[in-house]
């Protein structure tokens, strides 16, 4: 009992109270104790110096989120039983179980195809199993299973408590005033009408402001030129690396690192081989970082030339703009490369690279933030709001980006 009434001191919201046995003991399991040593935003430091918070304050932040507005509804009438509230505090604590080193960053690189949801789908399996079964009602909420569906909207939909949470955090973190959003408001607006998730018609404002604010901390923070050309960088590190120990070159990593540089792992795979998890598991920032400061003074020319860069943040230049690059243009860079760099056109990857990145901060073709109005009507976000055009917002936003050595 005297586990139930430990708190904790968090900078965003004070005082949160961990509401169960169980949710702490869950706390205290390595799998979530790793969480500590994973960067919530990857390599966004290189750019805000204050985002040096971890998947760890987010899950808890989140957890304190589910608790209010489990209060919420049920003031508002909502049957939410003991057994459901704390199966969805426990859904939404391990939503990011399963991220990987520098969070979205290396999701691609080290468990090329995996998505961390399906990740943390496994490792809740785990953990299911631990505790003797008495997650899986948890495990139902968070795979969308449960006859109340609104529940699962809480953990997993476009106005569920992850959102209410990083927006907060990060904009806290990263200094970043454009992402401060009336969270507290948002629950305490919070309703439910035929088990979907709604807000009231007085709570609207707040929303746009939620919306808007998403989009802004997109381009400001998630998508920042910078942090994505240090991400890129990143993830062909960890391609040269994987490509030169798959040829039978010789290099530092921990056992766990090595593991996922040697082999490309499938879901199947996970699943199957209950190793791999715990493998995953031991996987965390300090391993990348450790390697790449190793790497950056080795023999590989390509290697030490994209590590030293990254570990002394000489990043590549970043071009970013509307229209896709023209063929002349990134011919020519790449032959000025090739006279800088002496690369051969196989390996013209690493230094030259073009792709896009998008920005969607609304998507109502999918799960739908819907708006109860006075007389009783729900209407979708983008057809009840009046002071800003929500329609504008939620169209998607696609722009081109060439990286290459300055």
């Amino acid at each position: 009992m005297a586990n139930q009434l430990k708190i904790v001191n968090d900078p965003i919201y004070g005082f949160i109270r961990l509401p169960s046995e169980r949710v702490f003991l869950l706390i205290e399991h390595p799998y979530f104790q790793r969480l500590r040593r994973i960067r919530q935003l990857g390599m966004t430091h290189l750019v805000y110096p204050g985002a040096l918070h971890t998947r760890f304050h987010h899950a808890l932040g989140a957890m304190h989120l589910m608790g209010e507005a489990v209060e919420v509804l049920r003031s508002k009438g909502h049957l939410i039983t003991p057994e459901e509230a704390e199966a969805v505090t426990i859904a939404i604590l391990l939503h990011d179980i399963g991220h990987g080193p520098f969070s979205h960053a290396l999701e691609d690189s080290i468990v090329p195809g995996i998505r961390h949801e399906e990740l943390s789908s496994l490792f809740m399996d785990r953990l299911n199993r631990d505790f003797d079964g008495s997650l899986q009602l948890a495990l139902t909420i968070f795979r969308d299973q449960y006859p109340k569906r609104f529940l699962h909207q809480l953990v997993s939909s476009q106005l569920d408590m992850d959102r209410l949470d990083y927006l907060s955090r990060d904009s806290f973190f990263t200094g970043v005033s454009e992402g401060v959003i009336s969270h507290d408001r948002i629950i305490k607006m919070l309703e439910v009408q035929d088990d979907q998730l709604a807000i009231e018609e007085k709570g609207i404002y707040s929303i746009e402001k939620f919306i808007v604010a998403r989009r802004l901390m997109y381009w400001q923070v998630y998508l920042h030129k910078t942090v994505v050309g240090a991400e890129r960088l990143l993830i062909s590190i960890l391609k040269r690396a994987g490509e030169l120990v798959r040829s039978g070159q010789h290099l530092f990593a921990t056992p766990a690192l090595d593991l996922f540089l040697r082999n490309s792992f499938t879901l199947d795979d996970f699943r199957e081989r209950p190793d791999l998890l715990d493998a995953f598991a031991e996987l965390d920032d300090s391993d990348i970082t450790t390697a790449v400061k190793i790497w950056s003074k080795g023999p590989d020319y390509i290697l030490r030339e994209l590590c030293f860069r990254l570990v002394n943040r000489r990043l590549f230049k970043i071009v970013l703009r509307k229209d896709p690059f023209s063929e002349s243009e990134i011919r020519e860079i790449s032959e000025r490369i090739r006279d800088r760099f002496s690369v051969d056109e196989r390996d013209m990857h690493y230094f030259l690279e073009t792709g896009s990145i998008v920005n969607n901060a609304y998507n109502s073709s999918s799960d739908k933030i819907n708006i109860i109005l006075k007389d009783g009507t729900v209407k979708d976000i983008a057809e009840a709001a009046d002071t800003l055009n929500i329609k504008e917002l939620s169209t998607t936003v696609e722009k081109h980006y060439l990286l290459f050595p300055k």
